[in-house]
């Protein structure tokens, strides 16, 4: 009885002891990058300030790995976020790449529990196999391969991990309310309306039903004119999902992130022509996948992280993970669709008038404002890397963000610039530098077509081998 009474006392004080320990942690961290930013008042010279400041991002990076790792739930999201090299210092990025894989997995004993509850039926009845160490724990769920007794088939079966809901609620609001003091002491972008948009997205992400009609919809989607989709989506099993559980084809593969590994592995050398086209041919699908859903459908996947990439045969890619997709109005899918012309054309005046319809709002304290925000349109959403540059973050200290402050930000829009930045970072992995919006320019004028927005005579693009050659030159 006295058990019982612990038991549910810590349960109902582990929000609370949640919000002491992520604030605690924030603030610790916050308050050491300003004291290193004082400290730099009085330090002269050049070498000793740069290694003062590695050396404070090596301890910071330090302390959020432990923030993200012991109180995990939302916290590893953010980890998959910040963990790549064109939002977060170096330092930050190595230590948190390591937490994607991280997350505690559910006991095997209760996830039988829980499909058995779900499907309404015996676990032996439905599974002729079943590993009980999962594939991979997420945040959210858990995968664990399996084989069905009716069918002979191998599927993913997809847990929810219980009690984890009401957690990443009051993580999240806890991460809101830090963001608007850095919104007003330090950072010029509207990151509340991330976190919102964060907030909307994760509530999505628990419920398996709507995430196997999204599957089917991009399927659907993406499949036009008998056409091959240029990515592999996961077959959904009928009559085999609830909320809680979702049971779906095996996909088989290789991670994305192992590419180079597999590469090698098979004797073919990474650096030599069969492995260039096979990587050209893998960014080319990706990038086509990304603008038929972003431009042409307004519903897109939008969590496209590594983790979710797959490799499969004859180098064809599989897109994982359809908990996190986004449905932009078509006020904004059209606006989105004369941005990616105006970075195509380097219009700076059409970039500044796309904003304008956006609803991305900007005060330029620069003499050269268009040019500044038109370098800034390039670092969120196009993928070109100037020459000799590896690194290009919209948050970095030479970033237009400096001279072009952004207000306000359209939450829908996040999950595109999430989006670009996945496409830009596998670019830079795998030595191919292009323009995602050149290869989308016939995607973005034919929506504008369609929706009378621009005449026949303005048609550009030459549909015939357009993207091959923007692949050719920008390897070149």
């Amino acid at each position: 009885m006295l058990e019982d009474f612990r038991e549910k006392l810590a349960y109902q004080l582990l929000p609370w002891n949640r919000s002491v320990q992520f604030w605690a942690r924030a603030a610790d961290i916050y308050t050491g990058y300003k004291v290193c930013q004082l400290r730099e008042g009085f330090v002269k010279d050049v070498e000793k300030r740069e290694t003062m400041w590695e050396r404070q991002h090596e301890l910071a990076a330090d302390k959020m790995y432990s923030l993200c790792f012991e109180l995990g739930g939302l916290f590893l999201k953010a980890a998959q976020i910040l963990g790549k090299p064109d939002l977060a210092p170096p330092a930050w990025v190595k230590r948190l790449v390591t937490l994607c894989d991280k997350a505690p997995s559910t006991r095997f004993g209760v996830v039988k529990q829980i499909i058995e509850k779900e499907l309404g039926r015996k676990f032996d009845d439905v599974f002729e196999q079943f590993d009980e160490e999962p594939v991979g724990s997420a945040s959210i769920a858990q995968v664990h391969r399996a084989r069905l007794r009716s069918s002979q088939t191998n599927v993913a079966v997809k847990v929810q991990h219980p009690g984890v809901e009401h957690l990443m609620q009051v993580d999240i609001h806890n991460l809101q309310a830090f963001v608007l003091f850095l919104q007003k002491t330090d950072i010029k972008f509207d990151l509340f309306s991330l976190t919102k948009e964060m907030e909307k997205q994760i509530e999505y992400e628990f419920d398996f039903l709507r995430e196997a009609n999204s599957m089917e919809r991009i399927r659907n989607s993406l499949t036009y004119n008998n056409k091959k989709p240029p990515v592999s989506i996961p077959h959904v099993i009928k009559d085999m999902v609830t909320r809680d559980v979702l049971v779906m084809e095996f996909v088989e593969g290789t991670p994305i992130m192992n590419l180079g590994n597999e590469i090698a592995k098979r004797g073919i050398d990474p650096g030599g022509k069969i492995a260039s086209m096979a990587k050209q041919k893998i960014l080319q699908n990706l990038t086509l996948a990304y603008g038929q859903m972003i431009l042409k459908d307004g519903f897109f996947h939008a969590d496209p992280h590594p983790g979710n990439i797959l490799v499969c045969k004859g180098s064809e890619v599989a897109l994982l993970d359809y908990g996190q997709v986004k449905e932009l109005p078509d006020s904004l899918r059209l606006g989105y669709a004369n941005l990616v012309l105006a970075i195509a054309d380097n219009s700076f005046t059409r970039a500044v008038e796309s904003y304008k319809e956006l609803g991305i709002d900007t005060i330029s304290n620069s003499s050269d404002g268009e040019e500044e925000l038109f370098k800034l349109s390039l670092r969120m959403f196009d993928t070109r890397m100037p020459p000799g540059v590896t690194v290009l973050s919209p948050f970095g200290e030479e970033s237009s963000l400096n001279k072009v402050a952004v207000q306000s930000f359209p939450e829908e829009l996040f999950s595109v610039m999430r989006t670009i930045q996945l496409l830009r970072g596998l670019s830079v992995g795998l030595g191919i530098n292009y323009s995602c919006s050149e290869q989308w320019r016939p995607i973005a004028e034919e929506a504008l077509y369609k929706a009378g927005r621009l005449k026949g005579s303005d048609l550009k693009s030459q549909r015939r081998g357009v993207f091959s050659r923007i692949f050719r030159r920008g390897n070149g």
